[in-house]
């Protein structure tokens, strides 16, 4: 992924941002040539991405193991109009852009239908989720007979990750004047634009 010095996420950033996003495009080769991208919840333990997807999903039957894959985490973006740039009324020296946060993950993926593994996965991501709930719901909350009736219907997606980049193009490199007067457009728009706004002023704070 490229990514200018001033965009690169700060490695404490990572896993925060890839927890509170909580999803992520997963994307391989298909047999034709062609990428298969599917929208997976996500689980990030250790050196490993944790993905499970339906049965169903003719995706995973074109893994083969430790096939390359791409994961890609994208958070809160929005359109920046030149309009809110001091810069525009004194010389008109400007141009739109887009700002966005991604996290993008490279390795090497292998299904998983061993029973025992999926349980596993589908627990840690519950536990993961529910967490932030006040009276968390539990895998074992469910009937055990239940549970493993449900397990046959997914497969796991074991990712073993080779490298991991982060952007945060959140208009680090122009000056703080223009970097608050975006922040105020923003903060007019949609729930979105808000959440890059609140990073934002997060930077500069």
């Amino acid at each position: 992924m490229y990514t200018p010095r001033f965009n690169r996420m700060d490695e404490a950033e990572l896993r925060p941002f890839v927890e509170q996003v909580g999803a992520a495009e997963f994307i391989t080769a298909g047999g034709d040539g062609y990428p298969l991208a599917t929208r997976l919840p996500i689980v990030w333990h250790q050196d490993r991405l944790i993905f499970h997807m339906a049965l169903a999903n003719p995706h995973w039957k074109q893994i083969a193991d430790g096939m390359p894959a791409l994961a890609v985490v994208g958070g809160p973006e929005a359109y920046i109009t030149p309009e809110w740039y001091a810069g525009k009324a004194e010389h008109g020296r400007v141009v739109p852009t887009w700002n966005y946060s991604a996290v993008q993950f490279r390795g090497r993926a292998t299904v998983r239908r061993d029973p025992e593994w999926l349980h596993h996965a589908v627990t840690v991501l519950t536990d993961l989720n529910e967490q932030r709930r006040p009276v968390p719901w539990a895998v074992t909350d469910a009937p055990e007979t239940f549970v493993a009736q449900q397990a046959k219907a997914i497969v796991g997606i074991d990712f073993v990750i080779e490298e991991v980049a982060g952007k945060a193009k959140r208009s680090q490199n122009r000056s703080d004047e223009d970097r608050r007067s975006v922040i105020a457009g923003l903060r007019e728009g949609d729930p979105r634009a808000a959440a890059v706004a609140e990073a934002m002023e997060h930077d500069l704070s």
